[in-house]
């Protein structure tokens, strides 16, 4: 076989006792260079590009601690592994501070070695041979699904599938499969969007509903303050569930955790799915009940999630938990979570905390208006890794850890998710219409039927009516609305923007992370 598998140096002082295993190992395709000694190990590792070491660890002169070290000077990034004689701990210990990859003991055979240098070498490449496949199995699954009567509980696992992907594909980017997973995530929204016209009714109607935004207070978070039970209830507006899927491993060093699926109301937008988490209350009847909340949607202007703790307390009257003892806190800007970080030890006898944070949602919206997170955020995968950077090093991370040591029960959820939006499609309407470029309330609304859902009886849909003729529209797909005046301007300024308020997974698959303490 050629030898084009890897260039592997094998440093052992009984190096000439090792020739089946070096025969064996080049018969399988890898390039071998062999020394008996550190000094001549470090003068090959800086004459030549090694692939991989294989080194042992007692011998003359230098051993191979110190031989690595060396050889760290010279290639920090050159993958080891280590072979000895001894099982004791501390030379473990050192070789795990060191980053030795692995650690053989001696006697080793060929079947051995082979393992941990494919480990080593091959395991990315394995890894995407295996995703590759396993998606182009999955691509004609799904495409076999779309065509059966699918449930809320088919497109929860359905969208969890593509985003598992995604994030395959964002670790093997050489797949050439990303454009195909696009394109199938957009036949799957195209569908979604004829499930939720066929199927949104009956569910406000009560008919085999899966938990919708004002249902998540009483599914997940009542039942645990009725045990008495400490909780955080956290809500990351415009948070997706690819975001909440790239935070797990952070999240499971310190929590089990367990996954549940919700749908966001329409229209998924945080004046109307916020506000139905902490009323408990879809927006016709939070607006009926509240005239001051009415008042903010008619002016469409400001703060519309002014009342967002009025509505918890009156919540938990509801529930008969109006002794508990709760603070709730909504966090803009990063001095307000530092705050409450520096004061969390006043925080851990309360029975809730509610927090909301708005930073994933501040970065969609100041995309569009910064060359600079264009750049940063070209597509969902740039956008995945600025939530994971923020959330790791952020003041949030850290009280969660506090939390859990304290011994709270963590609800992690969002109110909406959103979307990139890639196409424009023309909306009439007349002044009063609301701004939002997703979806939009107001009179005598018109667009393109099959780019958007257009609800002309919003008692139906359990929305508030501002007037004769009130309307709302919602953005399917990757639609996004235009008026005519200005088009091409607007255009190129929201294009490859993200953007909520429609109908689409990424706006309505809501996950609720249940946080328990290890």
């Amino acid at each position: 076989m050629e030898n084009n598998r890897g260039k592997i140096l094998w440093v052992d002082d009984e190096i000439n006792h090792l020739k089946p295993h070096i025969l064996f190992l080049q018969e399988k395709g890898y390039s071998i260079t062999t020394c008996s000694n550190g000094n001549d190990a470090i003068i090959l590792v800086g004459n030549e590009d090694f692939n991989l070491l294989l080194l042992d660890q007692f011998m003359p002169g230098l051993d191979g601690m110190e031989t690595l070290r060396e050889i760290k000077e010279i290639r920090p990034d050159l993958p080891v592994i280590m072979i000895t004689k001894s099982e004791e701990e501390w030379l473990m210990d050192e070789a795990i501070s060191e980053k030795v990859a692995q650690f053989l003991i001696k006697p080793v055979n060929p079947t051995q070695i082979l393992m941990a240098i494919k480990q080593e070498l091959e395991e990315d490449k394995i890894l995407e041979d295996t995703a590759t496949r396993e998606y182009l199995k999955e691509f004609r699954d799904i495409e076999i699904k779309l065509q059966e009567n699918m449930n809320a509980d088919d497109w929860w696992k359905l969208y969890n599938n593509l985003v598992r992907r995604q994030l395959d594909f964002d670790r093997y980017k050489s797949t050439g499969l990303n454009n195909i997973l696009k394109e199938q995530g957009l036949t799957c929204n195209r569908e979604f969007a004829k499930f939720i016209e066929n199927n949104y009714k009956s569910w406000l109607e009560g008919e085999n509903s899966p938990v919708l935004s004002p249902h998540l207070f009483k599914v997940h978070v009542a039942p645990l303050l009725e045990q008495n039970r400490k909780v955080c209830f956290l809500v990351v507006d415009a948070m997706r569930l690819d975001q909440f899927q790239i935070l797990l491993p952070f999240i499971l060093r310190s929590f089990k955790v367990k996954i549940m699926p919700s749908f966001s109301i329409l229209p998924t937008a945080t004046p109307f799915s916020r506000n139905a988490i902490f009323s408990g209350l879809f927006p016709a009847e939070f607006c009926r009940n509240y005239p001051q909340q009415m008042e903010l949607l008619i002016s469409d202007s400001g703060s519309l999630n002014k009342f967002e703790e009025k509505f918890l307390t009156d919540q938990l009257k509801r529930f008969n938990l109006e002794n508990k003892k709760v603070n709730y806190f909504k966090i803009f800007q990063p001095q307000d979570g530092k705050k409450i970080e520096s004061k969390i030890g006043d925080y851990l006898t309360q029975d809730l905390l509610a927090i909301v944070v708005n930073f994933v949602d501040q970065v969609a919206h100041r995309r569009s208006e910064s060359d600079v997170l264009k750049e940063m955020l070209p597509d969902e995968s740039g956008y995945r890794q600025i939530v994971k950077t923020w959330f790791e090093q952020s003041w949030l991370g850290r009280i969660l850890i506090e939390l859990k040591e304290a011994g709270f029960t963590v609800v992690m959820t969002s109110d909406h998710g959103s979307i990139q939006v890639n196409h424009g499609t023309l909306v009439g309407a007349d002044k009063t219409a609301s701004k939002g470029v997703r979806y939009k309330y107001g009179r005598n609304l018109s667009t393109i039927e099959k780019n958007a859902l257009k609800v002309e009886n919003p008692d139906t849909f359990r929305l508030p009516v501002f007037g004769k003729r009130h309307d709302y529209i919602f953005a399917k797909d990757d639609n996004f609305f235009l008026y005519p005046n200005q088009q091409h301007l607007h255009t190129s300024r929201l294009k490859g923007s993200f953007q909520h308020g429609g109908i689409s997974m990424e706006e309505m698959l809501i996950p609720v992370l249940i946080m328990e303490a290890k």
